[in-house]
């Protein structure tokens, strides 16, 4: 795994290590009691029948809650690393993130972040009154800045099909649906250039989706997004793709085919 570096990788870190550990133990002692049966009730000699045995009941119920308390115990942790990595109600930024066909969009907020605003599409309430945003194309790839010790949440939209938007170094990776806004968040501990990528096979130049991720200091964050903003490339909105991020774009064109057929 690489070396996290966010807050929340450690988490995700520290979550897929005991998962490993506690099913490697699990295996090796499940190995260990079959090879051990193996060994001890083998038969001996041609004419021996073994004791034959129609039911253990302390082993029957051994072997059903056994798996029950892991699945317990494997579902609170990871409940608890979701939570981390998800919910945060005072994030320090907010990013508006777009995958499109084939590259990404990242939307900075200008000003006073209001916490209240939620990601829900069809309110037109953003974190943000104005926004500066920066378009990558298929031979241009778009850097994403991000300030070091500051909590970043990304809303992930997209107005064609399900991308997934992801940093390795940050572990962890999320589907960019149409329809919906997705969400995660970041708090990178690492001044440093990372390399981020689409994770979901999303058409012809699939390969093409990349992104840079540049990890500043705060100060060097707000000059960057001070300056774009001073340029042309600025709205009152995020970039989100229009009314097609809102609707599952594939879905809505195919229902519309068949009413068509219908009505024919």
């Amino acid at each position: 795994m690489p070396s996290p570096a966010t807050e929340q990788g450690e988490s995700t870190l520290a979550l897929w290590q005991g998962a490993w550990l506690a099913a490697l133990l699990t295996g090796v002692l499940v190995w260990a009691l079959i090879f051990w049966v193996v060994w001890r009730y083998r038969r001996r000699s041609d004419d021996e029948i073994p004791i034959q045995t129609r039911y253990n009941l302390p082993l029957e119920i051994f072997y059903t809650v056994a798996p029950i308390i892991m699945v317990i115990v494997f579902f609170s942790h990871t409940v608890r690393v979701q939570n981390i990595v998800l919910d945060d109600p005072t994030p320090d930024n907010t990013i508006e993130v777009v995958g499109q066909q084939w590259s990404w969009t990242f939307n900075y907020g200008v000003g006073e972040q209001d916490p209240s605003a939620n990601d829900v599409l069809d309110d037109d309430e953003y974190a943000y009154d104005q926004y500066a945003y920066t378009v990558g194309t298929a031979s241009d790839i778009p850097t994403l800045v991000l300030p070091v010790d500051q909590t970043t949440r990304f809303n992930l939209y997209s107005p064609d099909v399900i991308h997934d938007f992801g940093v390795p170094a940050f572990l962890i990776k999320m589907d960019v649906i149409p329809g919906r806004v997705n969400h995660y968040q970041v708090t990178p501990t690492e001044i440093g250039t990372y390399s981020g990528k689409c994770y979901e096979l999303c058409g012809v130049y699939h390969s093409r989706m990349l992104f840079n991720v540049e990890v500043v200091s705060q100060e060097e964050y707000a000059a960057y997004v001070d300056e774009l903003a001073q340029t042309e490339n600025t709205s009152d909105g995020p970039l989100i793709g229009g009314e097609n991020a809102d609707t599952q774009v594939g879905l809505t064109d195919e229902a519309d085919e068949y009413a068509e057929g219908d009505a024919e």
